[in-house]
């Protein structure tokens, strides 16, 4: 009897363990950087997560308001159109930023270190950064991250994940 009983829980053991395989749950697992999910962009092979900010009322909120952002997140803004001429201000800003200006896929200009203006400045009297070129997307990421990750002029953006 065990002799029939043993082989046959075998085959459905191995069955079972196949079908679980197939069906990815032991599957091996690809490499990817645990800390971020959701939509990312890659600069450099470092993988920065983005909130997506595509709509007038977002652009215009952006980050302000804002007690902090974490390490290897970032806003990404979307225009409706490509090769704009953008300005942007800190309004409302509480923490430093860096402004990572973007055009067909590659770094054209990095603002650094920028910090947030003291309370109670007028909106005439914020400073403005403006891209000397047309940019297509403006990537806001904490203040110093761009150095640290070793961004530069001309390195390339994969956006392929968004």
């Amino acid at each position: 009897m065990k002799q029939i009983i043993l082989p046959i829980i075998g085959t459905v053991l191995f069955i079972i363990l196949v079908g679980l395989f197939v069906q990815g749950k032991l599957a091996p697992k690809t490499k990817t950087n645990s800390n971020i999910t959701g939509q990312y962009l890659t600069i450099n092979k470092t993988n920065i997560q983005v909130e997506i900010a595509d709509s007038v009322a977002e652009r215009e909120k952006g980050l302000s308001g804002r007690s902090s952002l974490k390490e290897g997140a970032g806003m990404l803004f979307v225009f409706p159109q490509k090769e704009v001429v953008a300005t942007f201000w800190m309004k409302d800003m509480l923490i430093p930023i860096d402004i990572v200006w973007i055009a067909q896929g590659k770094i054209i200009q990095i603002d650094k270190n920028i910090q947030p203006p003291k309370v109670g400045t007028p909106d005439d009297k914020l400073e403005r950064f403006t891209v000397k070129a047309p940019a297509d997307y403006v990537l806001e990421v904490p203040a110093g991250y761009s150095d640290k990750s070793e961004f530069k002029v001309g390195d390339s953006v994969d956006m392929s994940s968004i």
